[in-house]
């Protein structure tokens, strides 16, 4: 037995059914939670000086740990020892100061009490009814939130005078966004058309710019559009790579033209690649001639548009059908979090309602509440709504804006520091928090050659593990993407990461 003292694993191999097993004991939860927040609290600490890249090989987890589900139960204080000693080891630490690649996927101690809570009350907000104040609390935070971005009160679910005939609803990512609306828009569109059922379904098209994040196209496909029927509108450096209106309208008519129904058109505001924004109120004014449906993907930058200096990005919007923007890349509202807004509810619910029997009850016959359900893909739901409200109510407007713009100043000194070094370039505008710049052709080196270049300094830097950037294509060239805003970022790890790039350069230039 003494070898089964000193080895952790071998509790898995040992019977303990002496006691009732009560997989919620008060004093089990509080002792577990406690070990649990004390895990996180030192993650927090200690992450700074983690690598933010693992290095570790496919399949490795399974390697250390074991393959096969253990029969019998461990200590809980096993099981904590395996997760610091083989998975933190395999993490990309996104809570990183030195994590400056995608965007930020921001946290605060709000967010993480509010999912805690949450997680434990596990309610299943489907309907009104099956649980009151998770969809209330839904509700009124996105309503809170709608007031911080100026949305017109038709997005919201309630206004001064009652219910309005807009709503909101709190989805997991973009994707599902967009899979919604454009499951709203193509059922509109059919019946506009006149379609006997789906028959017209090959006639319908849909549109956004080449910049678009690629999980549109991927929704388009699932949501049952032709691909062939998918415009990809090709934008460049004379419109800062946003959507052109008169290409747009260009394209509509060719496909009126020809027979086919325009049905959807994406604009962005802040593009994945190169923070783009689509001028909002040109494209509604190109859709408005068409009847499409026009929905505005602001999902990082829309936390921006909470400070006034940024929310001229979303004029028009009062004109647009939907709208998107995740709090869990921006707002400090820990994954998953996707506020989608729609200008008509109905529109929306009337093509994604379900009413099976046993979900039947007087709260929803009465049609003064909101079923959740009937806004999105699937039926049951997480109380998401509990820890957005609850960052809106412990920090306020005021700290929120001075969260997005510390990012932004980062980022601007960044973008100084890029423009001073007359190795480098910034490839495009810098509208909010992300710089994207590169090594420039310069001398005999061709921009094949530059290219080449940007792509070793990129891996040289990630590898040191002091450091993480991703990278994107910009009129065909490789450049690199340098975006500020994790929540645990400093003025003095933005000034590293520099120094690390200007040493890494010359490092392989010299």
């Amino acid at each position: 037995m003494g070898s089964l003292d000193t080895n952790p694993m071998a509790f898995s191999a040992l019977p303990n059914d002496k006691a009732a097993f009560e997989p919620l004991n008060p004093e089990d939860v509080r002792a577990y939670l406690h070990k649990a927040v004390d895990f996180i609290s030192d993650y927090y600490t200690n992450v700074e000086s983690m690598p933010v890249l693992p290095n570790v090989k496919p399949g490795y987890l399974q390697d250390e740990l074991s393959a096969s589900p253990p029969t019998y139960s461990a200590p809980f204080d096993v099981t904590m020892k395996e997760l610091r000693t083989s998975v933190v080891p395999g993490m990309t630490h996104w809570a990183s100061p030195n994590f400056f690649a995608f965007f930020p996927s921001t946290n605060s101690a709000a967010a993480i009490a509010g999912d805690l809570i949450a997680s434990a009350m596990n309610t299943v907000g489907f309907t009104w009814q099956a649980s009151p104040a998770a969809t209330e609390m839904e509700v009124l935070a996105l309503d809170w939130l709608a007031q911080l971005l100026r949305l017109p009160t038709t997005f919201m679910n309630r206004t001064s005078t009652g219910r309005g005939t807009g709503g909101g609803v709190i989805l997991g990512t973009t994707s599902e966004a967009m899979l919604v609306t454009l499951v709203a828009a193509r059922d509109a569109a059919l019946r506009r058309s006149g379609s006997v059922g789906v028959a017209d379904l090959p006639r319908l098209t849909v549109y956004a710019a080449d910049q678009t994040h690629s999980t549109f196209f991927k929704a388009c496909r699932l949501a049952g559009f032709d691909p062939a029927n998918i415009r990809s509108i090709p934008t460049g450096s004379e419109t800062d790579y946003g959507l052109d209106p008169t290409k747009l309208l260009e394209i509509m008519q060719a496909d009126t033209d020809a027979g086919l129904v325009p049905t959807y058109v994406c604009a962005t505001v802040g593009t994945t690649s190169s923070n783009a924004v689509d001028p909002v109120g040109a494209v509604a004014d190109v859709a408005a001639l068409f009847n499409v449906w026009v929905h505005v993907d602001a999902a990082y930058a829309g936390s921006a548009c909470i400070c006034p200096e940024f929310r001229h990005h979303l004029d028009g919007v009062e004109r647009v059908d939907s709208i998107s923007m995740s709090p869990h890349k921006w707002l400090l509202t820990c994954l998953d979090c996707t506020c989608l807004y729609v200008r008509d509810a109905h529109r929306l619910s009337d093509s994604l309602e379900t009413n099976p029997e046993y979900l039947k009850n007087d709260a929803t016959d009465s049609g003064e509440v909101t079923d959740l359900k009937d806004m999105q893909v699937g039926v049951g739901r997480r109380f998401r709504g509990l820890k957005l409200w609850m960052v809106m109510r412990t920090y306020g407007t005021a700290k929120l804006q001075e969260h997005i713009r510390s990012d932004v100043a980062m980022a601007k000194m960044f973008e100084d520091f890029v423009r001073a070094d007359d190795r480098f370039e910034v490839v495009v505008p810098r509208n909010f928090a992300l710089v994207c710049f590169r090594i420039k052709a310069t001398g005999a080196m061709t921009e094949e050659d530059a290219d080449e270049a940007n792509r070793v300094l990129m891996e040289n830097l990630n590898k040191t593990g002091k450091a993480y950037l991703a990278h994107t294509v910009v009129g065909d060239r490789f450049v690199l993407r340098f975006a500020v805003g994790s929540s645990l970022q400093e003025e003095r790890h933005v000034r590293s990461a520099w120094d690390l790039i200007k040493k890494t350069t010359s490092s392989i230039m010299d």
